[in-house]
């Protein structure tokens, strides 16, 4: 598939709150958005699902198991020679002692006001702030 002589890659990406209503984010390791914080996901494989492919992502970047809950919401994102069709879900875990790994060189459970220093320092991915308040994602304030 191309779009603008770009070739197009699916990928999925978790919304994770705890029941504080903190949300999960990673350290990207890679690019696109190297060394920036955003949500866990990634590529979806082409023998995988979406659900299949986010549980397989937020398993090697956070080392949580999670269960997949409906679309919050779906973006696209142009590179330099691909171009990336994201669709976020609502995810679900039950544990949260996380270990970052695989594309992430670290991950953290976000409150309210880290996520709005995170915001004005420019650490997270482009418009992720924006994405997640039109979504009515963002962290819970406490």
């Amino acid at each position: 598939m191309t779009d603008f002589g770009n070739m197009v890659i699916r990928c999925v990406g978790a919304v994770i709150h705890d029941r504080y209503g903190r949300l999960l984010l990673i350290k990207r390791a890679n690019d696109p958005g190297q060394g920036k914080w955003s949500l866990p996901g990634g590529k979806v494989e082409e023998s995988e699902n979406d659900e299949a492919a986010l549980r397989r992502e937020i398993a090697e970047e956070t080392g949580l198991p999670a269960t997949i809950g409906p679309v919050v919401g779906r973006l696209t994102r142009s590179g330099s020679h691909y171009t990336y069709d994201i669709v976020d879900y609502s995810c679900r875990v039950t544990e949260s002692d996380i270990v970052p790994g695989d594309d992430a060189t670290d991950a953290m459970w976000t409150d309210h006001a880290t996520f709005a220093t995170l915001h004005r320092s420019e650490a997270l991915t482009e418009g992720l702030a924006e994405l997640l308040a039109q979504w009515n994602c963002l962290p819970r304030e406490v």
